[in-house]
Parts: structure tokens; C-alpha cells; sequence
């Protein structure tokens, strides 16, 4: 009997707060609230897009909480810096012969580290179609590649041959790489590891770390996919370049005597692209 009273009681209760709740309208655009109270959405505890979860631990958006620690700013990224870690800068000629940075190398013992942040859509995805395009450029190179799925998802690991290097008996030498990428909002963040972190697992990590404390610094200036973000270097940092490409052009001009010099007397590298110490 208590039971059955406990329930009826139980019911009349419910319908009780059933007629005191704001009532909603539904329509095409969903639950419409009459009351002046509006309930805030919760946040979701899962990642905004499905690439997203490759990246819970970076590297990270410039919106987002990234951990604390020394990072040099480079425009379109914050690169982390600690001791031992040599930062270069890559740059090569544009159609106009200016030199234009097309990316930015950690140097850590024999390990070397390049980045590159690009562009991407709002439905992410690109990393996909750059494994695609770079699996393309390997084999073509008489290369050898597979997919391996490690700490960011979807990566490639490949054998790429060392022009002009043969082993004693002729057969050809190659140097193993591995291409890494992430999709974050509106951007990729590519990297190339070369040398023990792209062989060695103790030391794979150690480079996977540095990637990982990578802050993105997408902007809101429009950009076409796949078009490389603007990477600028500190001033002190242009002087060093400068000073290396000096450098390079006197080692150049040395070697090649009088023929290597213009009119003027100086000598200019070609700007091949190579890393540029910073």
C-alpha cells in the first residue's frame, strides 16, 4: 500500500513540474524556448573534428590552452626552443630570384626536423591529399614508401635515394624519412624528420615531442589550400641569414676563382634552397 501511495504520489509530483516548465515550440530550426532564460550549450568533451583527436597533445592552435614553455615567434608559428636544439631557416629563390623562407629546421644531435604550416579548409582533410601527392613524388624519385599509422595518425614512411651515393659494389644508397602531418582549424602542420628520429624509436619520440609544443598562428587573412603560411624571423635572426649568405658566396667564389665573381666584385649564392643557420 505504502508503495502504491509512494508512486501516485511520486506522479502527481511529476506533473506538477511538467506544468511549470517553460513550454518549447519545435519547428525546422529545432527546440524554440518562450522563456526568458536561455540554457547555454555544454561543452563537448569530444574534439570538433574527427582529425582532431590525433592532436589532443599538440600541436596546438593559437586559440587553444597550449602548454607553457619557450617559443620563438615566427609569424605563422611559435617554435618551441630549448638547449641543444639548432633552428635553421629554409629558403629558396622565387620566380622573381628573391629569397623567400619556405620553412623552418630543428637540428637535435643527427636528428633534423622540418615544418611547414599551410593553409587548409574548414573541413580539414589536406593532410590526406598531401600524403597522396608526396607518396607521388617518392616513387618518382625511385623511392620506396609505406603508410604507418603513429602518435599523429596517418604518416609516411619512406627509403628516398642519396643522389651521386652507391655502395662499393653499385647498388644505390638512401636515406630513410618520415613524413608527418596533422589537421588542425583551418591549417596543416607538415613536418619531415631525417636521420635517427626517422629510424630509432628512443629518439623518435624525443623529435615528436618538439612537434607536439608547436603553436600554429593561423590568422584570419584568406589563404587558398595548401598555400605555405608566412613565416617571418626576428631581426637578429635576418642578419645571421644574410651574413651566411656572404658566407656561402665567398666559399663559392674561392672555389670557383675570378669566373665566379660579377663586376662588382661580390658573388651570390644561388639560394638552392638549403637550411640557412639562424
Amino acid at each position: 500500500m505504502f508503495g502504491r501511495r509512494r508512486k501516485k504520489r511520486d506522479q502527481e509530483t511529476e506533473r506538477a513540474a511538467e506544468e511549470t516548465r517553460p513550454k518549447e515550440r519545435r519547428g525546422a530550426a529545432g527546440a524554440v524556448s518562450f522563456d526568458n532564460e536561455v540554457e547555454p550549450e555544454r561543452p563537448s568533451a569530444q574534439p570538433d573534428k574527427d582529425e582532431d583527436r590525433y592532436r589532443v597533445g599538440g600541436p596546438w592552435d593559437s586559440t587553444e590552452d597550449a602548454p607553457e614553455t619557450k617559443r620563438m615567434d615566427l609569424g605563422s608559428m611559435l617554435l618551441p626552443t630549448e638547449q641543444g636544439a639548432e633552428i635553421q631557416v629554409n629558403v629558396a629563390q622565387d620566380g622573381k630570384g628573391k629569397q623567400k623562407i619556405i620553412g623552418v629546421t630543428l637540428v637535435r644531435g643527427k636528428t633534423a626536423l622540418q615544418v611547414q604550416p599551410f593553409a587548409a579548409p574548414k573541413s580539414s582533410g589536406l593532410w590526406d591529399e598531401m600524403r597522396e601527392e608526396l607518396r607521388e613524388q617518392v616513387t618518382q624519385q625511385g623511392g620506396k614508401v609505406e603508410d604507418h599509422e603513429g602518435t599523429f595518425g596517418p604518416e609516411l614512411r619512406a627509403v628516398i635515394p642519396i643522389k651521386g651515393k652507391t655502395t662499393e659494389d653499385g647498388r644505390q644508397l638512401g636515406q630513410r624519412v618520415r613524413f608527418i602531418g596533422v589537421d588542425g582549424p583551418r591549417w596543416v602542420l607538415r613536418g619531415v624528420i631525417r636521420g635517427e628520429g626517422a629510424s630509432k624509436p628512443e629518439v623518435m619520440s624525443e623529435i615528436e615531442q618538439v612537434f607536439s609544443d608547436i603553436v600554429v598562428v593561423r590568422g584570419d587573412q584568406p589563404a587558398p589550400p595548401s598555400e605555405l603560411l608566412p613565416i617571418t624571423v626576428p631581426k637578429e635572426i635576418q642578419e645571421k641569414m644574410a651574413a651566411a649568405a656572404k658566407q656561402r658566396a665567398a666559399q663559392q667564389a674561392a672555389q670557383n676563382g675570378n669566373a665566379g665573381r660579377s663586376p662588382n666584385g661580390s658573388a651570390e649564392g644561388p639560394g638552392t634552397g638549403g637550411p640557412v643557420q639562424a
